[in-house]
């Protein structure tokens, strides 16, 4: 498999002993070191921000946009973009409450619902990329107003509440001292990572991003991985909305607006390169703590939430910059 333009994971590397070089040009370097500077500066300026309370609640608070920020990884990836994971996640949790308020279905069967729902949109971008040649961005950007008016008109524009109580654990549940949303976000990284670093697919979506004319004539099936990642995308906005409707206990038809660039700057943070080809699923884990991370220290240290905006903007430009530099 051709990777002329691709820099492969440390993982699909081989060589023999220690290579410090290779390691410095790891996508993991960069947002290690971010994370272990933004850690320190925090913990400096509050006290109480290295207590294992807070730290969990960071983990907590980032598991929704670390889940959508899966699937965006694996789009980017190979060079895509995926507006629409912030309205395909309100549109699955409005589904999958609708079916159990409205139509008296099981609770399971209306979260397989609002699973179907968020694959189904996934299968449809990918179809569009991939064999209707169309940019990802117009696609993403069309199907964010599909599913976002489709859910106002299913809801009628207001939440759908009286949810069985079960459903909140997970959103709010605990195993331990562990919140379960944490538990189903390391749980999604780790299938990830196996299927990225272990695996054919993985391999093919790494040299699409690098060289798709390249990857396309070696013989992999291009069109069928990028129906196969935008479906991913669509997957991991389902979960990321099964973990949201417990969490508030409703279907939120207005839910997940912004989440999309959230999701998408968690990716960049983690080192993954935004044309495709680099990057690792772990620094996409790490990309999404370190806005945790920020968000939960600029508001511990009172800082105005419209100026946590600006600062957050300013420190992302700054990453893609040092990033590109760096490479």
């Amino acid at each position: 498999m051709p990777h002329d333009t691709t820099t492969p994971p440390p993982e699909q590397v081989p060589g023999k002993g220690f290579d410090f070089k290779a390691v410095l040009q790891s996508p993991l370097v960069l947002p290690l070191v971010g994370l272990i500077v933004v850690s320190a500066l925090m913990g400096f300026a509050s006290e109480n921000f290295f207590t294992v309370s807070n730290i969990l609640n960071v983990l907590r608070q980032v598991s929704i946009i670390g889940i959508l920020a899966v699937g965006m990884t694996f789009v980017i990836l190979t060079g895509g973009i995926d507006l629409s994971v912030g309205a395909v996640m309100a549109l699955s949790g409005t589904i999958c409450a609708g079916l159990i308020v409205h139509m008296g279905m099981p609770g399971v069967v209306g979260l397989l619902a609002g699973i179907l729902v968020g694959i189904g949109f996934g299968l449809f971008n990918g179809a569009l990329v991939a064999w209707g040649r169309m940019p990802a961005i117009i696609v993403t950007l069309a199907t964010m107003g599909i599913a976002r008016g489709v859910g106002l008109i299913y809801s009628g524009g207001y939440p759908i509440s009286g949810l069985p109580s079960w459903l909140s654990w997970f959103g709010v549940g605990r195993v331990g001292i562990v919140p379960v949303p944490v538990i189903i976000m390391f749980v999604i990284y780790a299938a990830a990572w196996v299927l990225l670093q272990r695996t054919p697919f993985g391999r093919h979506v790494y040299s699409i991003g690098g060289n798709e004319t390249a990857a396309r004539l070696s013989g992999v099936k291009t069109q069928w991985i990028k129906l196969a990642i935008y479906s991913i995308s669509g997957l991991t906005s389902a979960l990321a909305a099964v973990v949201l409707t417990g969490r508030l206990m409703s279907g939120q038809p207005n839910a997940g607006i912004g989440f999309e660039l959230d999701a998408i700057a968690a990716v960049v943070l983690g080192g993954t390169a935004i044309a495709g080809g680099r990057g690792l699923i772990l620094g996409t884990l790490i990309g999404a703590v370190l806005l945790g991370i920020l968000n939960n220290g600029l508001n511990l240290m009172g800082i105005n939430p419209y100026l946590q905006d600006v600062i957050k903007g300013f420190i992302i430009l700054l990453a893609i910059y040092i990033g590109r530099e760096w490479r």
